[in-house]
C-alpha cells in the first residue's frame, strides 16, 4: 500500500480557520498534511509562513498551499523563492490552469474572499491536474532567470 502523499500548508492569522477547514478536508482524503503555521489566530506576519513552506516545497517537490485574508501577500511572498510558482486562485479555472499551462507548485488562498466549500473545491483540483508540459514548458523555464539566457 502507497503512502499518502505529502501537502505543506501554512497560514497567518487571517488564514488560520480556512486552514484548519482544508487540513482536516485533506486529510478525510488520505493526504499527508504537515502544518506549518500559524497556529492560533494571534497577529503574526505572513512572510515567515510562506518562506517556511516555500523552503519545504522546493527540499521536497511536495505540493503547498499558503492562506491569508487575500491571498495577495502570501502569493508575493512565495513568488520571491526561484523554483516556486505561486498562483492566488479563486476560481476553478485558475485551480486548473495553473497546474496544467504554469507547472505551479504552490497555491494560495484568500480567506477573507473564499468561501470553505469553493476553497476545498479549488485544492482538489489544484492537487488533482498535471503539468501538459509541451508549448507550456518553455514558457515555464523563461519564469526563472536562467532561462532568460
Amino acid at each position: 500500500m502507497m503512502l499518502p502523499s505529502t501537502v505543506f500548508i501554512g497560514s497567518d492569522h487571517a488564514g488560520f480557520d480556512l486552514k484548519q477547514t482544508l487540513t482536516s478536508h485533506l486529510e478525510n482524503q488520505g493526504w499527508k498534511v504537515e502544518d506549518l503555521g500559524a497556529h492560533s489566530r494571534e497577529s503574526c506576519d505572513y512572510p515567515v509562513f510562506a518562506h517556511r513552506l516555500c523552503e519545504k516545497v522546493l527540499e521536497t517537490g511536495h505540493m503547498g498551499i499558503l492562506i491569508c485574508g487575500t491571498g495577495i501577500g502570501m502569493s508575493m511572498a512565495a513568488n520571491r523563492h526561484p523554483g516556486i510558482r505561486a498562483a492566488l486562485c479563486v476560481h476553478e479555472f485558475q485551480a486548473r490552469a495553473t497546474r496544467t499551462h504554469n507547472d505551479a507548485n504552490v497555491l494560495c488562498l484568500a480567506e477573507r474572499i473564499t468561501a470553505p466549500a469553493l476553497a476545498c473545491v479549488l485544492t482538489d483540483i489544484f492537487l488533482s491536474e498535471e503539468f501538459e508540459g509541451g508549448r507550456h514548458a518553455k514558457r515555464v523555464a523563461l519564469l526563472e532567470p536562467a532561462g532568460l539566457e
